[in-house]
Protein backbone atom coordinates (compact mmCIF):
# COMPACT_ATOMS: atom_id res chain seq x y z
CA UNK A 1 0.00 0.00 0.00
CA UNK A 2 1.48 3.42 -0.72
CA UNK A 3 2.38 5.89 1.68
CA UNK A 4 0.81 9.53 1.59
CA UNK A 5 4.39 10.42 1.00
CA UNK A 6 3.83 8.60 -2.17
CA UNK A 7 0.91 10.04 -3.14
CA UNK A 8 2.20 13.45 -2.75
CA UNK A 9 4.94 12.72 -5.02
CA UNK A 10 2.79 11.49 -7.75
CA UNK A 11 0.32 14.84 -7.31
CA UNK A 12 3.73 17.33 -7.35
CA UNK A 13 4.96 15.21 -10.74
CA UNK A 14 1.53 15.74 -12.02
CA UNK A 15 1.44 19.19 -11.71
CA UNK A 16 4.85 19.58 -12.60
CA UNK A 17 3.48 17.91 -16.08
CA UNK A 18 0.79 20.52 -16.29
CA UNK A 19 3.13 23.33 -15.78
CA UNK A 20 6.15 22.33 -17.78
CA UNK A 21 5.17 21.77 -21.42
CA UNK A 22 7.68 19.28 -22.85
CA UNK A 23 7.21 20.04 -26.88
CA UNK A 24 9.05 22.81 -28.44
CA UNK A 25 6.95 25.18 -29.41
CA UNK A 26 9.11 28.30 -29.67
CA UNK A 27 12.72 29.26 -31.11
CA UNK A 28 14.63 32.05 -29.86
CA UNK A 29 18.46 32.55 -31.27
CA UNK A 30 20.48 35.19 -30.68
CA UNK A 31 23.29 35.80 -33.96
CA UNK A 32 26.94 35.75 -33.73
CA UNK A 33 29.85 34.44 -34.81
CA UNK A 34 31.62 31.58 -32.87
CA UNK A 35 35.21 31.45 -31.53
CA UNK A 36 36.77 33.45 -28.22
CA UNK A 37 38.64 36.36 -30.98
CA UNK A 38 34.70 37.61 -31.94
CA UNK A 39 33.16 37.51 -28.00
CA UNK A 40 32.42 41.14 -27.25
CA UNK A 41 32.88 42.13 -30.79
CA UNK A 42 29.47 44.30 -32.02
CA UNK A 43 28.35 41.75 -34.34
CA UNK A 44 28.23 39.18 -31.11
CA UNK A 45 25.45 41.48 -29.50
CA UNK A 46 23.12 38.63 -30.07
CA UNK A 47 24.74 36.03 -28.43
CA UNK A 48 25.95 38.04 -25.25
CA UNK A 49 21.97 39.01 -24.79
CA UNK A 50 21.05 34.72 -24.98
CA UNK A 51 23.61 33.73 -22.60
CA UNK A 52 22.34 36.68 -20.13
CA UNK A 53 18.63 34.88 -20.95
CA UNK A 54 19.86 31.59 -20.33
CA UNK A 55 21.64 32.56 -16.91
CA UNK A 56 18.37 33.91 -16.42
CA UNK A 57 16.40 30.93 -16.74
CA UNK A 58 18.97 28.93 -15.04
CA UNK A 59 19.88 26.78 -18.56
CA UNK A 60 23.62 26.89 -20.39
CA UNK A 61 23.79 26.88 -23.79
CA UNK A 62 26.13 23.63 -24.12
CA UNK A 63 24.41 21.27 -26.39
CA UNK A 64 25.52 20.76 -29.50
CA UNK A 65 22.53 20.65 -32.07
CA UNK A 66 21.64 21.81 -34.97
CA UNK A 67 24.73 23.14 -35.98
CA UNK A 68 24.11 25.79 -32.70
CA UNK A 69 24.90 25.72 -29.33
CA UNK A 70 21.44 24.98 -27.65
CA UNK A 71 19.23 24.87 -24.58
CA UNK A 72 15.61 24.05 -23.59
CA UNK A 73 13.58 26.03 -21.07
CA UNK A 74 9.77 26.60 -20.32
CA UNK A 75 9.27 30.12 -20.53
CA UNK A 76 5.80 31.57 -20.56
CA UNK A 77 3.81 28.59 -21.07
CA UNK A 78 6.17 27.29 -23.54
CA UNK A 79 8.92 25.00 -24.13
CA UNK A 80 11.26 26.94 -25.85
CA UNK A 81 14.75 26.45 -27.62
CA UNK A 82 17.60 28.37 -27.46
CA UNK A 83 19.99 28.60 -30.02
CA UNK A 84 23.79 30.17 -30.73
CA UNK A 85 23.97 29.22 -34.33
CA UNK A 86 28.02 28.10 -34.74
CA UNK A 87 27.67 28.37 -38.70
CA UNK A 88 29.41 32.23 -38.89
CA UNK A 89 27.20 35.04 -39.57
CA UNK A 90 26.53 34.72 -42.95
CA UNK A 91 24.73 31.15 -42.51
CA UNK A 92 23.12 31.37 -39.44
CA UNK A 93 20.12 30.59 -41.20
CA UNK A 94 21.10 26.88 -42.30
CA UNK A 95 21.18 26.53 -38.14
CA UNK A 96 17.98 27.77 -37.55
CA UNK A 97 16.17 26.06 -40.77
CA UNK A 98 17.19 22.70 -39.30
CA UNK A 99 16.09 23.11 -35.79
CA UNK A 100 12.53 24.57 -37.13
CA UNK A 101 12.05 21.56 -39.79
CA UNK A 102 12.66 18.96 -36.69
CA UNK A 103 10.39 20.94 -34.52
CA UNK A 104 7.94 21.95 -37.22
CA UNK A 105 8.09 25.52 -35.95
CA UNK A 106 6.37 28.17 -38.31
CA UNK A 107 8.36 31.29 -38.58
CA UNK A 108 5.84 33.60 -36.71
CA UNK A 109 7.41 31.65 -33.79
CA UNK A 110 11.24 31.86 -34.53
CA UNK A 111 12.52 34.97 -32.58
CA UNK A 112 15.43 36.57 -33.77
CA UNK A 113 17.87 39.02 -31.33
CA UNK A 114 21.12 40.30 -33.35
CA UNK A 115 23.01 43.66 -33.09
CA UNK A 116 21.81 46.97 -35.03
CA UNK A 117 24.13 49.78 -36.86
CA UNK A 118 21.90 52.08 -36.96
CA UNK A 119 21.21 52.80 -33.23
CA UNK A 120 22.43 53.65 -30.24
CA UNK A 121 24.07 51.29 -28.41
CA UNK A 122 21.14 49.86 -25.98
CA UNK A 123 18.68 50.97 -28.11
CA UNK A 124 16.02 48.37 -28.78
CA UNK A 125 13.89 48.31 -31.68
CA UNK A 126 10.98 45.21 -31.63
CA UNK A 127 9.20 44.22 -35.24
CA UNK A 128 6.60 41.29 -35.93
CA UNK A 129 8.11 40.46 -39.07
CA UNK A 130 10.31 42.86 -42.09
CA UNK A 131 13.52 42.75 -44.18
CA UNK A 132 16.42 42.19 -43.11
CA UNK A 133 17.60 45.97 -42.68
CA UNK A 134 21.18 44.34 -44.43
CA UNK A 135 22.43 42.41 -41.99
CA UNK A 136 23.63 39.12 -43.33
CA UNK A 137 22.61 37.05 -40.41
CA UNK A 138 18.96 37.73 -40.36
CA UNK A 139 19.23 37.92 -44.43
CA UNK A 140 19.86 34.42 -44.51
CA UNK A 141 17.23 33.02 -41.84
CA UNK A 142 14.77 35.16 -44.38
CA UNK A 143 16.78 33.02 -47.34
CA UNK A 144 16.41 29.85 -45.68
CA UNK A 145 12.79 29.58 -44.10
CA UNK A 146 11.71 31.23 -47.41
CA UNK A 147 9.78 33.93 -45.65
CA UNK A 148 10.70 37.19 -43.33
CA UNK A 149 7.58 36.81 -40.89
CA UNK A 150 9.94 36.08 -37.87
CA UNK A 151 9.84 38.36 -35.45
CA UNK A 152 12.93 40.30 -34.18
CA UNK A 153 14.71 42.59 -31.21
CA UNK A 154 17.21 44.41 -32.89
CA UNK A 155 19.61 45.85 -30.06
CA UNK A 156 21.81 49.01 -31.45
CA UNK A 157 25.71 48.41 -31.56
CA UNK A 158 26.53 52.15 -32.26
CA UNK A 159 26.77 53.99 -35.24
CA UNK A 160 30.10 54.27 -37.77
CA UNK A 161 32.30 56.56 -36.93
CA UNK A 162 32.54 58.10 -40.36
CA UNK A 163 30.22 57.37 -43.42
CA UNK A 164 33.64 56.07 -45.40
CA UNK A 165 34.71 53.69 -42.36
CA UNK A 166 34.20 50.25 -43.26
CA UNK A 167 31.13 48.03 -42.33
CA UNK A 168 32.66 44.72 -41.77
CA UNK A 169 35.60 45.96 -39.69
CA UNK A 170 33.18 48.31 -37.47
CA UNK A 171 30.77 45.10 -36.59
CA UNK A 172 33.58 43.15 -35.77
CA UNK A 173 35.18 45.45 -33.43
CA UNK A 174 34.78 45.73 -29.78
CA UNK A 175 32.94 47.94 -27.52
CA UNK A 176 34.52 50.14 -25.01
CA UNK A 177 34.37 49.79 -21.47
CA UNK A 178 31.31 52.80 -21.06
CA UNK A 179 29.58 50.99 -24.12
CA UNK A 180 30.06 47.39 -22.93
CA UNK A 181 28.47 48.60 -19.55
CA UNK A 182 25.29 50.41 -21.50
CA UNK A 183 24.64 47.63 -23.63
CA UNK A 184 25.14 44.83 -20.82
CA UNK A 185 22.29 47.15 -18.56
CA UNK A 186 20.24 46.71 -21.63
CA UNK A 187 19.53 42.84 -21.34
CA UNK A 188 17.47 43.24 -18.68
CA UNK A 189 14.73 44.81 -21.18
CA UNK A 190 15.63 42.22 -23.54
CA UNK A 191 14.55 39.44 -21.43
CA UNK A 192 11.42 40.84 -20.47
CA UNK A 193 10.81 41.22 -24.56
CA UNK A 194 11.28 37.82 -24.88
CA UNK A 195 9.31 36.89 -22.55
CA UNK A 196 6.33 38.25 -23.95
CA UNK A 197 6.94 37.88 -27.16
CA UNK A 198 6.61 34.59 -26.27
CA UNK A 199 4.03 34.75 -24.56
CA UNK A 200 2.43 36.23 -27.39
CA UNK A 201 2.44 39.65 -26.43
CA UNK A 202 4.40 41.38 -29.21
CA UNK A 203 2.40 44.43 -29.15
CA UNK A 204 3.14 45.09 -25.19
CA UNK A 205 7.05 44.71 -26.02
CA UNK A 206 6.62 47.60 -29.35
CA UNK A 207 4.95 49.96 -27.11
CA UNK A 208 7.31 49.60 -24.07
CA UNK A 209 10.68 49.48 -26.06
CA UNK A 210 9.98 51.49 -29.51
CA UNK A 211 11.19 54.72 -28.17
Amino acid sequence: MSSIFDLFKKIESENQNQTEPNTISYIVTGLGNPGDKYTFTRHNTGFLALDFIAQKLGVRLHKLKFKSLCAEAALNGRRVLFLKPQTFMNLSGEAVRAAADFYKIPPENILVIFDDVNFDVGTLRIRRSGSDGGHNGMKNIIYQMNSDACPRIKIGVGKKPSPNYDLADFVLSTFSEADRKVLFSTFENVYDCVMRIVGGDIDKAMSLYNK
